[in-house]
């Protein structure tokens, strides 16, 4: 009896795990702007901004009540003729910073910003420290006429 390649599972199995790396995409038919133009704007914005639900999402992909709220609330701003900094703006003033997936550089995250380039920097300098205090170590002194005898008898003992 002759077996048959399992290959129509395997390549099941591959298109499955292909399809499952694709980002979901949430916005529905009905969120949608009639005009092209816009609606790439608004899928533009979607991306940058967090959902504030999953918050590991923009909310382009997320299906959270709130992320659909904001995908609306994005196209309506958008349709009455806000810019797109105008819509971040609002959005940024009615929810806080958090709801930028990239938050802008400011007073208040700067410490967000430049905390791993201090850490860095520190960490380069406790380096130099240390290479610096091994460099300056006094080498060992030399072994005296006791010692040496002492040494040479435990050399020849392992012989």
């Amino acid at each position: 009896m002759r077996r048959r390649p399992m290959r129509l599972p395997a390549v099941a199995a591959l298109a499955l795990l292909l399809l499952s790396a694709l980002p979901a995409g949430a916005v529905k038919p009905d969120e949608m702007l009639a005009d092209p133009r816009l609606e790439s704007r608004a899928r533009a914005l979607s991306e940058e901004l967090r959902c504030l639900v999953c918050q590991n999402q923009s909310i382009d992909d997320s299906d959270a009540d709130l992320a659909r709220d904001l995908r609306l609330l994005v196209r309506e701003r958008i349709a009455a003729g806000d810019s797109d900094r105008g819509v971040l703006d609002y959005l940024v003033a009615r929810y806080g910073e958090f709801v930028l997936l990239r938050p802008r550089f400011n007073l208040q995250t700067a410490l967000l910003w430049l905390t791993p380039f201090a850490v860095l920097a520190l960490g380069g300098l406790a380096i130099a420290r240390g290479v610096r205090r091994r460099a300056a170590a006094a080498p060992a002194a030399p072994l005296d006429d006791d010692e040496r005898a002492r040494l040479a008898a435990l050399l020849a003992e392992d012989r």
